[in-house]
Formats: C-alpha cells, structure tokens, sequence
C-alpha cells in the first residue's frame, strides 16, 4: 500500500472505533476516491457501513466501482435496494454496466427499474454486449455533428452539452447516422467559424467494430498511439467511444486472466472471500494434473520388469528429464502466448514463428542434452561404493555408456517435444476459440511430462536392454 492510504488507514481507524462521524466525514472530504476504495477494502463490514453513510452519494458510488470485486459483493449485502439503484445512477453508464454484471439477474431488474429510463436504457444495451468485447467496455456518451454542419455549430453543440466528460474529438455522421470520420478538438479550436466540418474531417480515422475482442482493441490502441476510438455497430453506425484510460483497466485485466490461466486457477477465485470457493477453483485445475501425473508414474511402471538394473539406474533421471523438458516447453509457450496476446505474432504465419523457435529449440535441446549427458556420467560415479551390495546400476562401461547416450538423446528428444506442444498449442487454442495461456498451465505442464518420460524410457530400454 502506498505511504498515503498508510497514512488514511491510520488516520481514520481511531475516529471509526470512536465513531467521530464529524471528524471522520472531515478525514475523507479532501481523499481521493481511489484512495478511499484502497482503505475500504481492509476494512470490516460494520466499518464499511460507516464509510458509505459519511460519504456523498457521487464519491460513494466511485468507491463502490473502484473496490475489487470481493468488497464490491460484500458492499451489496450491506446495501439497501434504494440505494444501489442511487449510487448506480450516479455513476456513468460503462461504469454501472461493470457493476451491475456482477448481480444476480432478478435484482439487476430491480435496481434498473428503479433509475430513469433514459440512463436505464443506456446501461441495458451496454450490458446486451458481451463483457469482453468492445461494445462491453465503451462509452455511449459522445459528441457527433452531422457532416453538414459549420465549425461554429461543432464548437456550440460542445458547449451546450451537460456531460462531465473529457473529449478529444468531435465525431462526424451521416443523416443516417453512419460514421464518416472524426475532427480533432484542436483542428476545431484553430479554424474560421465558417468552414465546413466535412472539408476538416479524417476518413480514415481508425474505429473499432461493438463485436470485437477487448484484447483485440488494446493491440489497436497500443499500435496506433491511440486515445480515444469510435465503436461502430454492425451497420456502420456510430454507438459509442472507447478511451486510453479505459484501455488500461482493459490491459490490467487480461494479463491477470493470463497469470492465473498459466497458474492453473482463475480470476473468479478473488470474486468470494471464501476458502471453500478458492480450494474448489484450483483443484478445478489440480486434480486433472493429479491423474495426469498418475499417467506418468503408469508410464514408469510399465518398462519396470525389461531389465531390473536398468530400470533402477534410468530411474534416478526420471525428475531431470520431465524438469528440464516441461521448463523449455512452459519457456516456449509463454513466448507465443504473450506475442499472441500483445499482438505481435498475432500477424504472423505459424511457419514464420516456428522457423525461430525450432532453432532455438534445438540450440536448448542439444545443449542440455550433452550436458545433461556429463552429468548422467559423472553423477554415479561420485556415489558409487563397488562393495555396496546395494549398488543396483550397470556393471560395465558399455551399459553405462549407452545409459549416457540414451539419456542425451532423451533429452534432447523430449526438449524438442515439449517445445514443439509449446509452440503449437498456443495457436491452436487461438484458431478454436480457447484462452491460449490455458497451453502454459498444469494440464499441458503435466502432458509434457508423461511424453517426456515415456521417452526416455523407451530409449533407455531399447539402447540398454
């Protein structure tokens, strides 16, 4: 927590237990709402009570849209109906659409029944989209002339409009209300009264479509230096406005679902303060790694009776082979996944991107597999004691020596393996419509591994035994 909402935290903890509604309201009069949203959520629920009663309706309804989303759940069992239909009128529509998401459909109902219907209707067709798509996150609220108006009649409707927002652009449409392009605020302030808003328009501004992948709007934004862009429906018509600041939350928000995706949990693990709901979310994601591992130990099991010896001495590998391999294969996927997901490879051909990484595959693979070839030699002979009876691994330079290059090759094989799921299966996952971190978490990890081992095995056993 920054030195500031330290120095909140502490000034309004004693006012709270002496409940100082006076001194408390003077505290977080001057605080800004992010501020106060960061405090919020360390506080108990009585003590949230306290803070929403002493703060104004509009600064309350910024901190209900601010806190994460476990406060946020914990906030609406503390509101009365009437007033989360207040403070969702007060916020703007994008914002109250967010928030409404997150109730149950028959009490969304209520609260929108409850607020004006102009602001209701707004904020139901923000919610007819889904949640990560450009319409989703836009705002409805704009500014649009018709392409026959005056530079006057631009700078007129702006000042007429009753709206609490920032604009940087003055949008231009047809009579059917079709986009045509947009005029910059500058280009209004710096030209005659008189001049036609069509002669100062870009047509080639870029837009996004209402249907588009959140993910895919910030790859817009980010290559273009963007700060504001146009949403347009199916039909061409100008419905809303997306913003950098909004785009921010949007770029938060996707490389957390990836972090958590590439763990092997989920996002929706923060929605409840429960321990329950945390445990269930992962072992949503564990126990199909625990049977995947139990596949690798089957694996094993099976080449035990070939050559007893053998077995024993390859064994002792086992942990290097299924490290070594799932640690390339997770670097190779976490490179695709993070291009795919900036949008760098995303305009590539598969061929393109797996020109490079094979080769650099095979650099890692070949490496590791001499390496870990020495080390397969050396290893034993450090704990070797030829009158330990117990001593269980080969009895000649010759079996030890095939050992050595069957472990070589495994892992040079079971690296190019994993590394080529890694590079693969990110888009794959992509062409089909799935999450392509999903090819960086414990399923796939734990595939890698049993693919690995088997591997190794086999070509132990086929050069040994």
């Amino acid at each position: 927590m920054l030195d500031e909402q330290k120095q909140l935290l502490q000034q309004i903890e004693p006012l709270l237990e002496a409940q100082d509604i006076s001194a408390l309201c003077q505290s977080l009069k001057e605080q800004r709402s992010s501020d106060i949203a960061e405090v919020v959520e360390l506080l108990d629920n009585e003590q949230k009570r306290i803070i929403l009663d002493v703060l104004d309706k509009p600064t309350s309804a910024e901190v209900l849209e601010k806190v994460d989303q476990a406060t946020r759940a914990e906030l609406f069992e503390l509101l009365k109906d009437e007033e989360l239909a207040g403070l969702i009128s007060q916020l703007d529509p994008d914002d109250a659409a967010d928030v409404l998401s997150e109730l149950p459909e028959e009490k969304t109902a209520e609260v929108l029944t409850s607020i004006a219907p102009a602001e209701s209707a707004r904020i139901k067709d923000l919610m007819s989209y889904s949640e990560d798509s450009a319409g989703g996150i836009m705002d409805p609220v704009l500014i649009s002339v018709r392409e026959n108006a005056s530079v006057a009649e631009a700078v007129n409707k702006i000042r007429a409009a009753e709206i609490d927002e920032d604009f940087f652009s003055v949008y231009v449409v047809d009579k059917f209300g079709r986009f045509l392009g947009d005029v910059r605020i500058r280009h209004l302030l710096t030209s005659p009264e008189d001049i036609m808003i069509i002669d100062l328009i870009d047509p080639d501004a870029i837009y996004v479509t209402a249907d588009a992948d959140q993910e895919e709007v910030r790859n817009i934004f980010s290559k273009n230096d963007l700060i504001v862009a146009p949403v347009l429906n199916r039909n061409h018509k100008l419905i809303g406005r997306i913003t950098a600041d909004r785009i921010i939350e949007v770029a938060e928000e996707e490389a957390a679902e990836d972090l958590y995706t590439m763990a092997g949990t989920d996002a929706d693990e923060l929605d409840k303060i429960s321990i329950f709901h945390a445990a269930r979310v992962r072992m949503t994601w564990l126990l199909p790694a625990l049977f995947g591992t139990a596949i690798t130990a089957l694996v094993m099991m099976f080449f035990r009776n070939n050559n007893p010896l053998i077995y024993l001495a390859a064994v002792a590998f086992v942990p290097m082979i299924a490290a070594i391999s799932g640690n390339a294969g997770l670097q190779t996927s976490a490179i695709v996944v993070c291009g795919l997901a900036t949008g760098h490879l995303a305009a590539l051909k598969l061929s393109q991107v797996f020109m490079r990484e094979v080769r650099v595959a095979l650099l890692v693979a070949l490496s590791c597999g001499i390496i870990g070839g020495f080390v397969c030699a050396f290893l034993p002979a450090l704990l070797d004691n030829p009158g330990d009876s117990a001593y269980a691994g080969p009895t000649n330079f010759a079996e030890h020596f095939r050992i050595v290059l069957a472990f070589g090759i495994g892992m040079f094989s079971a690296i190019m393996v994993a590394t080529t799921l890694g590079l693969f299966l990110p888009f794959l996952f992509r062409r089909i419509g799935i999450d392509p971190a999903i090819s960086s978490g414990p399923l796939v990890t734990t595939a890698n591994d049993s693919i690995s081992v088997a591997i190794y095995m086999t070509l132990t056993l086929l050069l040994v035994g």
